[in-house]
């Protein structure tokens, strides 16, 4: 037996391990079986180039609880460590300072997760719960075993062992305020969440598993039983395999295995696989998706080596893809170092773009194979594909090739087949193509109706990004106009080169006007009079397409600052050929006269859904009182 003082340049460093990493201090589990499996498969390369003259056979990873001794056992069959690798591997620990350590390796941002894993000390992170801990090991190599024990001072004793299996058994000496990890329901956790998907099987505990009947056995005759081991995780999950190995029915069961509780089957999935210029396997899903800009995202899981990391994959993933759901692997992620970092790291910014493209591919892929199908879930996924466009310059050129844009009706376009479409009737005078869209087919149904009647196409573009969108897309294509028809009475939304005669001469204006504004509230609505069709609405309610636009890019950030926070403006437009107009102008009784408006006026506003409580009591009484 030996004792010796571990090499560390600051006086006590498992102290300090624990007060950066304790709020994440579950991760000690994460590195010990990570540590098992590295070593399981060292062994597993070396037996393979003849290295190693042992046989490797079937190992796993074992993990115990032993409540009464108060210990936590992490056991592998590995390639185990001779006395002086321990003396290499463990004790040389050297830091010039505390001070420097937690400057250099503590996230910037102040997440400090993930910092032993990455800079060598994930042996070390057993202190974060361990009061003690023994390592008792057994090289492959013909040497003595070897028994280490530290009690979480810089000193430690080693001495020989009777270990006689090749392998390594880490010893946790759980501390009183870590008792937690002593149950094993939170081991099970922990391994589930952190180990689900490891290389190695891994058991942790037994299980009961019911064998066939004998042949000849009565039937009342209960079938034979026995113990195996349990293994918590799937060593051979489907993003380690090609593409070609794996049919529909295979991505399906594996999103199933991913998320338990989903009970939607996902819409179609992406499989990435590349090893240059950067290693990335994974399979990313879409699910079916609403209009809801608070959807739930963080369902992308990030693995490195099929070890589990993290499920916030910003700066790794595209923002408009972290609505999708799936796992990443990739050992060339700087995982454990600040978000700023991350976001301006090169490697990161390739794999960014390359899931980017291969998603844009697949689309793509699907669009030309099947559009009807893609029209079909148009409605499920476009909440992501129009993010993207907004957000991601690349993915917006190849959206033009599978980006829909569906009418009232039900039709869908591409942008393309769009102009194609609308360009002889909705061309204006001034030679740019306004293309009409709805927001909502029930609250503007009758300026719809108005636009079809004119043979116009309708789009309904209803998602909570659109504002920000039609404004992108009008910065990039020349001469085109997004209007939403109830911005303007249907004459005045594609302006033509003719226009309408007023019946009404200029004093005549002038005195229903004036009488107009007295009797309509100024802080609601702004009159403006117009001549128009006589079989167009008398009173038509309106909302300025850049006002409104504008405040609906502030709603859902962006846009003018204040915008938001403005009460809604509405134009009340009059039209001056309407025969009831002309009658609200030559009443001579004030109360009938303003009775006429104030009907006018709400009707408008019932068919724009303004009409409500009080303001719809009235309306009724009035209408009733009008017919009697």
């Amino acid at each position: 037996m030996s004792k010796g003082t571990i090499n560390v340049s600051v006086e006590n460093i498992f102290p300090l391990i624990k007060k950066f990493l304790y709020s994440d201090h579950e991760i000690f589990l994460r590195e010990l079986v990570s540590n098992a499996t590295d070593a399981t498969l060292k062994l597993k390369h070396l037996t393979n180039i003849g290295e190693a003259k042992v046989d490797y056979g079937s190992p796993k990873i074992e993990v115990k609880i032993d409540k009464d001794k108060k210990q936590l056992h992490i056991i592998d069959q590995g390639i185990g460590m001779t006395r002086e690798e321990v003396e290499k591997y463990i004790n040389e620990i050297a830091f010039s300072g505390a001070e420097e350590f937690i400057e250099k390796y503590k996230d910037k941002n102040g997440d400090d997760a993930g910092i032993i894993g990455h800079f060598g000390l994930g042996f070390y992170s057993a202190f974060m719960v361990a009061k003690k801990v023994e390592i008792i090991t057994k090289s492959y190599k013909d040497e003595p075993a070897v028994h280490w024990t530290c009690d979480g001072s810089p000193n430690y004793i080693i001495e020989k062992s009777s270990k006689e299996d090749r392998g390594t058994e880490i010893i946790l000496h759980i501390a009183e305020d870590s008792t937690e990890f002593l149950e094993e329901s939170r081991i099970r956790e922990l391994l589930v969440k952190y180990n689900k998907f490891m290389p190695i099987p891994i058991k942790f505990g037994t299980k009961t598993e019911t064998l066939s009947k004998p042949e000849g056995a009565k039937e009342e005759e209960p079938a034979p039983t026995k113990e195996v081991d349990n293994i918590i995780n799937n060593p051979d999950p489907a993003w380690t395999k090609a593409p070609t190995e794996l049919k529909d029915e295979d991505y399906k069961s594996f999103y199933r295995e991913l998320y338990p509780m989903q009970f939607e089957e996902p819409l179609f999935n992406i499989h990435l696989n590349v090893d240059y210029p950067f290693n990335l396997t994974g399979i990313l899903y879409f699910p079916k998706m609403t209009n809801d800009m608070n959807i739930q995202k963080d369902k992308i899981q990030l693995y490195q080596n099929q070890v589990f990391v993290t499920d916030n994959v910003e700066g790794i993933v595209p923002e408009f893809l972290t609505m999708l759901r799936g796992v990443i692997d990739s050992p060339d992620i700087p995982l454990n170092v600040s978000r700023s970092y991350l976001q301006a790291d090169g490697a990161v910014k390739k794999i960014s773009s390359y899931i980017t493209r291969k998603v844009a591919d697949k689309l793509k892929s699907l669009f030309n194979s099947d559009r009807e199908d893609f029209e079909k879930k148009w409605n499920d996924i476009k909440m992501v594909i129009e993010y993207g466009m907004l957000t991601e310059e690349k993915f917006y050129e190849k959206a033009q090739d599978f980006a829909l844009y569906p009418t009232v009706d039900g039709t869908y376009f591409t942008f393309s087949e769009l102009k194609e479409k609308i360009k002889d009737l909705q061309t204006d005078k001034d030679d740019k193509l306004v293309v009409l869209y709805a927001s909502n087919t029930e609250t503007q149904h009758s300026y719809i109706e108005a636009a079809k009647a004119k043979g116009y196409e309708v789009l309904l573009l209803d998602s909570p990004i659109v504002s920000h969108l039609l404004q992108k897309i009008e910065s990039k294509e020349e001469k085109i106009s997004f209007v939403r028809v109830d911005s303007d009475p249907i004459d005045s939304l594609i302006k033509k080169e003719e226009e309408a005669v007023s019946k009404l001469n200029d004093d005549e204006k002038e005195t229903l006007s004036g009488f107009l504004k007295e009797t309509i509230p100024s802080e609601k609505f702004t009159v403006k009079l117009e001549a128009m069709d006589s079989n167009a609405n008398p009173f038509i309610i309106t909302e300025p397409e850049f006002m409104r636009r504008m405040k609906e890019m502030q709603q859902t950030g962006g846009g003018m600052f204040g915008m938001g926070a403005m009460p809604e403006i509405y134009n009340l437009v009059v039209n001056t050929n309407h025969p009831l107009v002309s009658e609200i102008l030559n009443t001579k009784t004030k109360k009938k006269k303003e009775r006429l408006v104030l009907q006018a006026l709400d009707l408008a506003k019932l068919s724009k859904n303004l009409l409500k409580g009080e303001e719809m009591t009235r309306f009724i009484k009035r209408s009733y009182e009008m017919i009697k």
